[in-house]
């Protein structure tokens, strides 16, 4: 859910214009997973050749094995629901956006209150070891006090990389901060002594029109062969976006839309983006669907299934995948 409960009216998302959509395609698509994980409260110990230690409850012990952790091309990638994902890339782990402790409610839950569907016992301290924490926005369900003050208390060196926007919530937290505008870019450092770039670019504008886009992020592997882009709403700038180039791209697919208001993008939106960016894989994010309740949850309609993003990508990018991710099984790519 991305309804940016403060800022409503400021919103300065496009309106919708809602189209019909084609029937389900037929098409063969990829899914990397064919059951799911069943997720457990408690963790599994399982092995792991870089970080040789106990590996969190969503971790899904037989994916983990098939994987070589220091093959620098690699991207696994587990997500955990909402927004939040793990990125393991190489010798470094990344955390992205994580809501982990207690419900997504913006400070208002009378007017929204989310909780996870499938990973719900999941603790701080079920966490790999994290080299570096990534924030794109600065609202809630991205930049989520519930769960930064707690990790803070744990690890209040962690390499925190963000958009400016949220410098007021991070930096009474943590003391490693790296505020990234749209364009700039930083090296994260692995344990291995391995690196990778990541490099922000503009995403959507969630307050006053005058107001710095929040951000999105491409994160390239250590051996430079491998791009991953990331922006949790699909809203993106087409002419900077043209100019780049990342093979596996996650983003939202099916639109979350408020009466007159897209809060989050997808569909031929996706599509586009994926043709932009020549994308060979894309991994869609289904952050609207969580167990919600709430005056503002009530009207939050979506727009779009997976099967008819999947029909308008094979007319446009027919030989890129679609790899559904599973929450709390790794995705190897």
């Amino acid at each position: 859910m991305a309804a940016q409960c403060n800022s409503l009216h400021y919103f300065t998302c496009k309106p919708c214009n809602r189209k019909p959509l084609h029937p389900s395609a037929t098409a063969h698509f990829a899914s990397h997973q064919e059951t799911p994980f069943p997720i457990k409260s408690d963790a599994r110990k399982i092995s792991n050749q870089r970080l040789n230690k106990k590996v969190c409850a969503v971790v899904s012990e037989e994916k983990a094995m098939e994987s070589n952790d220091s093959e620098t091309g690699v991207f696994k990638l587990t997500y955990l629901e909402g927004n939040s994902w793990i990125w393991e890339v190489g010798g470094t782990t990344i955390l992205v956006d994580p809501i982990l402790v207690g419900n997504l409610d913006f400070g208002i839950p009378w007017l929204y209150d989310a909780a996870k569907k499938f990973i719900k016992n999941f603790k701080l301290d079920d966490l790999p070891e994290i080299d570096c924490l990534l924030i794109t926005q600065s609202l809630d369900d991205h930049c989520h006090m519930k769960t930064l003050k707690p990790l803070s208390q744990k690890l209040p060196n962690l390499r925190v990389v963000s958009t400016p926007n949220a410098k007021e919530l991070l930096d009474p937290l943590f003391t490693n901060v790296t505020y990234l505008e749209p364009g700039e870019g930083s090296e994260i450092q692995g344990k291995d002594g391995s690196s990778l770039k990541v490099r922000a670019t503009a995403g959507p504008v969630l307050g006053p029109p005058w107001q710095r886009p929040e951000n999105g992020y491409l994160v390239t592997s250590p051996n430079g062969k491998v791009t991953l882009y990331y922006e949790p709403h699909c809203v993106y700038n087409e002419e900077s976006v043209g100019k780049e180039r990342a093979g596996i791209v996650i983003t939202p697919v099916i639109k979350q839309l408020l009466p007159y208001f897209l809060l989050v993008s997808g569909q031929e939106d996706a599509v586009r983006l994926a043709k932009l960016l020549q994308a060979k894989f894309i991994v869609p994010m289904r952050n609207g669907e969580l167990d919600s309740k709430g005056a503002l949850a009530s009207i939050i309609k979506a727009e779009g299934t997976m099967e008819s993003f999947k029909e308008l990508l094979l007319k446009e990018l027919p030989d890129a995948k679609v790899l559904e991710p599973k929450p709390g099984v790794p995705l190897q790519i």
